[in-house]
């Protein structure tokens, strides 16, 4: 159990009034002989995600060229035609199209003159002309020929430049980079075995630096993308964590101080102002350098509701610390390139409308949020006197919430912290929703010996959703001992993403 005697100062101070009370409420048309790419409009995605070569280069013609005089054809298992097509077409500024191994008869047998999606972009492009590499069958009107030289190789236009196209696997869409190239269009390649371009930082700087411009994304890598509009647009946004990328639990690990402002029995936040904060944070968490392979971030969680001893006026057992209270811990963090985590204690109250309260902070990258359900109370229940417990449910309504706000503000995606140190406190946890907007975490919040710190850790992580993180906290006072940095990355497995200390 996590309660000990720093909570019970915390709701001494709170009844006492040392924590304050008062909530804060916070192109133009080219020539016959020329290419005409695809009209320009910033804030614009396309996705060429489908399963093969073939169908992602006509995509990616679609979405770079309105028209054009002839294209460069070659088929899709040919490595060295596909090397040759995307140099000719390069060269003459058209688009490269793939076929299956025979477009005239394709997946479902037989096809009519014209049917094949490398046939119907031609006829799209206003084509006049096509030029083959390696051994290309394909039912069309328009003549074979080679890509003309000179006067029919038009020079892209100021439009062409403006896409950025991002690609997941360069040697598989070769085509589409050769297509995306003739387009005069800038290519960014994802980095290996990374397929979110929120974890790619130099991708994140390109999307930012080209933030007006319309983006292409190719790769079969990118189908599983639940909402890449707005992938772009937070990328778009520039924000991005200290060791680079904006996903919070991409290669990151964090190590944070928790506590409440001025209440330095909550934890060792409290024990400075934000800026020594800051400096402190920074100091715990070098002791992590060189361990586990991961880059070490400094962090803050920062009590923003606090569990009080009595009712209040509201009656809801919780004292909501003012915005303006929060602000110089959330500016210092943001200063140092910190995120600040705001952990929610609501007593009486529900989580969504504590989480409303701070909605000017959370739409500021980098400022995250925690439920602490140990201090979600039922009608009749008092902060102590019983342990407390949230269902799926109400956890579910403040995650759509901030997925919403998130993806509303086109914001960085957040951290999104559960804490729990028994099974009852999170009901019907299989229920729990998780969103792209989101990195879900259950921070383990047991404290006293350590072999039943570590009963707890296991315990909770049977039956677990798939796909969340895991957080561990150490304990100053109330550990039997507490675990050194060597320790906590040795000893808790699962390594952490988030360790916290109080």
């Amino acid at each position: 159990m996590r309660s000990g005697p720093a909570s019970r100062v915390l709701l001494a101070l709170a009844a006492t009034g040392l924590l304050l009370g008062a909530a804060g409420c916070t192109g133009a048309q080219s020539g016959p002989t020329r290419a005409t790419l695809a009209k320009a409009t910033a804030q614009t995605v396309s996705v060429a995600a489908e399963s093969d070569a073939a169908e992602r280069s006509v995509r990616t013609s679609r979405a770079l060229f309105a028209s054009a005089p002839g294209a460069v054809i070659a088929p899709a298992d040919d490595a060295d035609a596909v090397r040759s097509a995307a140099s000719a077409a390069e060269a003459a500024h058209v688009p490269v199209l793939l076929t299956e191994q025979d477009e005239s008869q394709g997946k479902g047998g037989s096809q009519q003159k014209g049917e094949s999606p490398a046939a119907r972009e031609l006829e799209r492009l206003g084509a006049r002309w096509y030029q083959a590499e390696g051994t290309v069958t394909i039912d069309t009107d328009v003549p074979e020929q080679h890509a003309p030289d000179g006067g029919d190789a038009p020079e892209p236009s100021s439009a062409s430049r403006q896409a950025t196209v991002v690609v997941a696997d360069a040697s598989a869409d070769a085509a589409a980079v050769a297509t995306a190239k003739a387009a005069g269009a800038r290519v960014v390649t994802m980095p290996d075995g990374v397929t979110d371009p929120s974890a790619a930082p130099d991708v994140v700087t390109a999307l930012h630096e080209r933030r007006d411009h319309p983006t292409v994304l190719v790769g079969a890598a990118f189908a599983d993308l639940q909402d890449p509009e707005w992938t772009v647009r937070a990328a778009e946004n520039g924000w991005q964590l200290p060791d680079g990328g904006q996903r919070p639990f991409d290669g990151h690990r964090y190590v944070a101080l928790y506590g409440a402002p001025g209440a330095p029995a909550l934890g060792v936040l409290g024990e400075q102002d934000p800026v020594a904060t800051v400096q402190r944070a920074k100091s715990v968490a070098a002791s992590y350098k060189g361990l586990g392979g991961v880059p070490i971030t400094p962090a803050m969680e920062v009590i923003a509701t606090v569990a009080a001893g009595d009712a209040g006026a509201d009656g809801d057992y919780s004292t909501e610390l003012p915005v303006s209270t929060l602000e110089p811990y959330v500016d210092a963090a943001h200063d140092a390139g910190m995120p600040v985590i705001l952990d929610l204690q609501p007593g009486r109250a529900d989580f969504l409308s504590q989480a409303k309260r701070y909605e000017s902070l959370l739409s500021e990258p980098g400022v995250w949020l925690a439920l602490d359900p140990e201090w979600r109370l039922g009608h009749d229940q008092v902060p102590l006197r019983q342990i407390g417990s949230v269902k799926a449910s109400e956890v579910n309504e403040v995650s759509s919430w901030l997925a919403d706000l998130v993806r509303s503000k086109g914001l960085p995606p957040k951290a999104f912290v559960l804490h729990q140190f028994r099974l009852s406190m999170i009901q019907d946890r299989a229920s729990l929703e998780q969103h792209p907007e989101l990195d879900m975490l259950v921070h383990v919040d047991g404290q006293g010996s350590q072999p039943d710190k570590q009963a707890t850790w296991k315990a909770l992580h049977v039956g677990a959703p798939a796909g969340i993180h895991w957080g561990w906290k150490n304990f100053y006072d109330e550990d039997q001992p507490m675990l050194t940095p060597q320790q906590t990355m040795a000893d808790v497995s699962p390594t952490p993403s988030l360790i916290t200390y109080q």
